[in-house]
């Protein structure tokens, strides 16, 4: 795979990205592109850049990049709003539009954990999307939020938001939180994150408690019929403690596009590794799924399954 950094901007913030390209690459072709976007306290170096080292083998153009506020892109420090994340997704759109080897028309997105819910939105509103996947997500904010913590912990959680809110409409600022305290990660998610992503540059920043308002407030099963008839894949951990797996059969079942239902034989990311099997095949389903509409123009109706 070859890798070439650049940079593009969305709402006038400079945002750091990659182009992924097949070891063959042919500059006088266009390539059918996906739009790879990484998860809560994800970067480009993380989800991305890894699923662009298999699909680029199969023969796609890959693009990956850090949402506004991480890692060197610009933007402030621990504001995370999954809106801001939408638009993010769909100025990156616009800028590899731009790029005389991506083909237009052609374009795929792939969203991993938070990013499988921000790609569900920029599909219902951007018609250039021609195919998304959504990975481990979670769609429906509030359910899932409520669904890892205790009542009592969450009525602490609303009792802390109402804080902040006061404190945002006087004083124009969110206090900065731990990364995770309302996020909290399952342990062998835990496990992963610490011996695999703590060490990577701009990961832990700590994060402004607004971002528990942009969860609250995110659901993707609202516009999850705006898709149609742009095909959707959606893959989740049958173990997954993170997000539980009731998120994505939720928003399959809602969904009126063709779709594709897959069981990762895993936890959120224990099988995230580039050598590991369950990994491999996932990124063969979506080869499968993205090659059938972008590279066959057709969605074959017999791979639309879910059991």
């Amino acid at each position: 795979m070859k890798e070439s950094k650049v940079e593009f901007y969305s709402d006038g913030f400079k945002l750091k990205g990659s182009y992924y390209y097949p070891v063959e690459f042919d500059e006088t072709k266009k390539y059918p592109t996906l739009i790879i976007n990484s998860g809560y306290q994800g970067f480009n170096e993380f989800y991305p850049k890894l699923f662009a080292e298999n699909l680029t083998q199969k023969g796609f153009l890959c693009f990956g990049f850090d949402y506004r506020g991480f890692a060197d892109s610009e933007g402030e420090k621990g504001r995370v709003l999954l809106e801001e994340q939408v638009r993010d997704i769909q100025h990156a759109i616009n800028y590899i539009s731009t790029n005389k080897n991506v083909d237009a028309n052609k374009i795929g997105l792939i969203g991993w954990g938070m990013g499988a819910c921000n790609v569900v939105h920029v599909a219902a509103k951007d018609k250039r999307v021609k195919a998304v996947a959504g990975l481990n997500g979670f769609y429906n904010g509030e359910r899932w939020l409520r669904s890892i913590h205790t009542y009592v912990e969450f009525n602490e959680i609303e009792k802390t938001l109402e804080e902040d809110r006061k404190l945002r409409s006087t004083v124009g600022e969110s206090r900065l939180a731990p990364t995770f305290i309302h996020y909290p990660l399952d342990p062998a998610t835990k496990d992963y994150v610490e011996k695999e992503l703590s060490s990577v540059y701009g990961f832990g920043h700590e994060t402004q408690l607004l971002f528990t308002d942009s969860i609250l407030e995110t659901n993707a099963e609202n516009v999850v019929d705006k898709i149609s008839p742009v095909p959707l894949f959606i893959g989740h951990g049958t173990d997954n403690l993170l997000h539980p797996n009731t998120e994505s059969v939720s928003l399959y079942r809602k969904s009126n596009s063709p779709k594709q239902f897959y069981w990762i034989d895993g936890k959120h990311n224990d099988f995230m590794f580039a050598n590991h099997p369950e990994f491999l095949r996932l990124n063969n389903k979506l080869d499968e799924f993205f090659k059938n509409i972008l590279i066959g123009d057709i969605y074959d109706e017999s791979v639309s399954s879910f059991t």
